[in-house]
């Protein structure tokens, strides 16, 4: 099936760590652990660590993203990627923009909603959480289109 999976966003620190997190840990529950996930963003705060609140929110689940670190999606993520999540409508133009040859695997987390996932970024918990339901409710829907044989 798919070998390597990236989730975007735009700081990499909030919703695609977090997504990262959930992915990986869905995809151990259902034996797929030879999947690749990663997670980038369009306009990465390089090097930065998750946000504290994402962190917290993670580790009330027994998911540690506390080593990961901000990375800038370049054009060799893209075109390793079979599969590319991103968050909103606008993040899949833009990719599809800078990497015409990306068109037909970029889609949102929330596609199967068709809903974008607000970026909680610098507001409160609440925002965090809101936007966690709709990063579960996401991966969850991707994990039955993607393997519904199991």
């Amino acid at each position: 099936m798919f070998n390597n999976i990236m989730v975007v966003c735009v700081g990499n620190i909030c919703r695609s760590p977090m997504a990262e997190a959930i992915l990986k840990d869905a995809l151990s529950k259902i034996n797929q652990n030879t999947c690749h996930v990663s997670s980038a963003g369009i306009g990465a705060l390089v090097g930065h660590k998750a946000d504290a609140k994402a962190s917290q929110l993670m580790i009330a689940r027994g998911l540690d993203i506390s080593q990961h670190r901000a990375r800038q999606l370049n054009s060799e993520m893209i075109r390793k990627a079979d599969l590319i999540l991103v968050m909103e409508l606008a993040h899949k133009m833009d990719i599809e923009t800078r990497e015409p040859s990306a068109k037909g695997k970029i889609f949102r987390l929330g596609e199967w909603g068709s809903n974008d996932i607000p970026d909680p970024y610098q507001l409160d918990i609440k925002a965090f959480e809101s936007a966690l339901a709709q990063i579960d409710q996401g991966v969850s829907q991707w994990i039955k289109k993607l393997y519904k044989n199991l």
